[in-house]
């Protein structure tokens, strides 16, 4: 079975590009990997009235990995979980085993030396971990992310203040307030936009 290709006996690197970036970024978020003996699991969760998102995120990581994620209806919850099967998918997305949440996590060079994969990266964390919203009668305008990883706050602070705008951290989320950057934020990691 090696010897024809139907069990694939090497994993290639990625091409660190925006793509890869927001994948990573997805993971952090709403992801989860598990080693196994002799594979490891990829799962990402999503609402499942988001179909958006499960499209957007199926269709990538069958880019990414050249095989066809499984989609499922997770549980009894209204959760669709998009999961895959291959070896060393740790170590190629550069993402720890789960859980994560005790973890002081680092930003990948090849993200931080790039706007565009930054933005890729934060695209994919706002698309797991992200919300909006807009009061126009009481002119509330806000963006936030919210997660329990201590360093993911920290990362996402800096990498949102670094793109030109002007975030506050209070507790476990990160929230932009001022009008004209939710919108040009919005506009700018593409969010929701399928």
């Amino acid at each position: 079975m090696r010897a024809s290709g139907k069990i694939r006996t090497n994993y290639p690197e990625f091409d660190k590009n925006e793509t890869l970036a927001e994948l990573v970024g997805v993971v952090l978020g709403d992801g989860h990997i598990r080693k196994f003996p002799r594979t490891e699991e990829l799962s990402i969760f999503s609402n499942s009235n988001n179909p958006g998102f499960i499209k957007r995120y199926a269709g990538i990581v069958e880019a990414m990995f050249n095989k066809k994620p499984a989609i499922t209806k997770h549980g009894n919850e209204n959760c669709t979980r998009i999961r895959i099967y291959q070896k060393n998918i740790s170590s190629r997305l550069g993402i720890p085993f789960s859980p994560r949440k005790p973890l002081k996590l680092k930003i990948p060079p090849w993200i931080l030396n790039n706007d565009k994969n930054v933005v890729g990266y934060l695209r994919g964390l706002y698309e797991a971990e992200g919300s909006h919203c807009i009061h126009e009668p009481t002119y509330t305008y806000k963006v936030f992310f919210t997660n329990r990883n201590e360093s993911l706050i920290k990362i996402v602070f800096r990498l949102v203040e670094r793109l030109d705008f002007h975030p506050h951290v209070s507790g476990d989320e990160v929230q932009l307030s001022k009008k004209e950057e939710v919108f040009r934020f919005l506009d700018l990691i593409q969010f929701r936009k399928y």
